[in-house]
């Protein structure tokens, strides 16, 4: 191999490490968290899971994004009138983690719930709502999302 292309693989490698180190460090973690029963325990563990996911990355200054997709029986989480951690969400949402977790609540849910009891549904506002939950979770997974179901 002559000067030149031992310079020019030097380089290349060089590159490609400060690249690689480079990924690394800006890497931003993704978890999706299903909700779809309506039972407080697995609303509060599914609140646990992502407090215990955000303060894991944050002690090692690294990024991550958290969002819980309630759909279902799951719906009554983020529920004005029915929700059994509504305190809990609002104190995560805009106290302990701001910007870090999001809430995201089944249109589909909402509107067959609307139907069924007669009335229009209030949902929590640090709740976003989306078309569909399930919807949610495969693009979320479609673009590298991890997901868990407590």
């Amino acid at each position: 191999m002559n000067g030149f292309c031992r310079h020019f693989v030097a380089a290349a490698g060089l590159l490609l490490a400060f690249t690689s180190i480079g990924s690394a460090a800006e890497q931003r973690h993704r978890i999706a968290i299903q909700v779809d029963q309506n039972d407080p325990q697995v609303m509060n563990l599914a609140l646990n899971n992502a407090t215990n996911v955000v303060q894991y990355y944050r002690s090692k200054n690294e990024e991550v994004d958290v969002d819980i997709v309630a759909y279902g029986p799951g719906l009554n989480m983020l529920r004005e009138d029915t929700s059994p951690v509504k305190d809990r969400i609002k104190h995560i949402k805009d106290l302990a983690f701001p910007g870090k977790i999001q809430f995201s609540a089944c249109n589909n849910t909402k509107q067959g719930m609307e139907k069924k009891e007669g009335h229009p549904i209030t949902i929590l506002s640090e709740a976003t709502i989306v078309p569909s939950g399930v919807v949610r979770l495969m693009e979320l997974q479609e673009q590298g999302w991890s997901y868990v179901r407590p």
